[in-house]
């Protein structure tokens, strides 16, 4: 890749975090964030990332024992890989950011366990999907073999998702569309990974969100704080 390329890519990548980052904020709706329950898993998960990051400091072996490259033994590389990080510094602090700043702002729309299950979909689905549409190279997984980056976008559509099916202001749910649309751009013209785990995650969030809404059991601390004032 050119670095003109490189640039253009990084951009384009950074672009849609940001229409996802919006869609999260207008879904959870106005108000100080300051005023909300401290999102405790999202705070783990941060927490998780940056052990890893200390871990990769201290052991030399880190990144050769769990990261994600296909042609090494070890069931736990899928998971593991992910909290491993291999961008440089820069690379580094954006990830674990943008993971602790998307996973708050879904769980105060999903709640911690539904959160973590979508993070957890963001990890193990990408790779069976693609197998199931005969993609197998590596350039599917935005993680490289290691980084947070992949299952952070695919919550963050999640979020996307969410906006669609719950907001009635057009410009909002015409801004959520967006990113599923800019995504498959993004995967067509640059086989940015990034921009495909979005997609799988918008569809992922558009299924879920009617299913927590009919559980008999309020799923969404949306719904529970309504429950609670009738």
């Amino acid at each position: 890749m050119s670095c003109l390329g490189a640039i253009v890519f990084n951009l384009t990548t950074a672009a849609l975090m940001v229409l996802m980052f919006k869609s999260g904020m207008l879904l959870i709706g106005d108000g100080d964030v300051r005023e909300r329950p401290v999102p405790y898993a999202a705070l783990a998960l941060a927490a998780v990332a940056v052990g890893a990051v200390v871990l990769q400091l201290s052991w030399s072996g880190a990144m050769d024992t769990l990261d994600g490259d296909p042609h090494e033994p070890g069931w736990w590389r899928v998971v593991t890989s992910v909290f491993m990080q291999n961008g440089g510094v820069f690379g580094t602090v954006w990830n674990i950011a943008t993971l602790a700043v998307i996973a708050a702002l879904a769980q105060w729309f999903w709640g911690g366990p539904l959160m973590l299950a979508l993070f957890a979909g963001g990890i193990l689905l990408p790779q069976r999907i693609d197998a199931l549409f005969g993609e197998s190279a590596p350039s599917t997984d935005p993680r490289n073999f290691a980084g947070s980056s992949g299952a952070t976008y695919f919550l963050a559509a999640t979020l996307a998702a969410g906006l669609v099916l719950s907001s009635t202001d057009p410009k909002a749910r015409l801004m959520a569309v967006g990113v599923p649309v800019a995504g498959l751009t993004m995967w067509l013209a640059q086989e940015n990974g990034h921009g495909l785990v979005a997609c799988y995650g918008f569809v992922l969030g558009a299924v879920v969100l009617p299913l927590a809404r009919r559980s008999p059991r309020a799923l969404l601390p949306t719904l529970a704080a309504r429950s609670e004032r009738s």
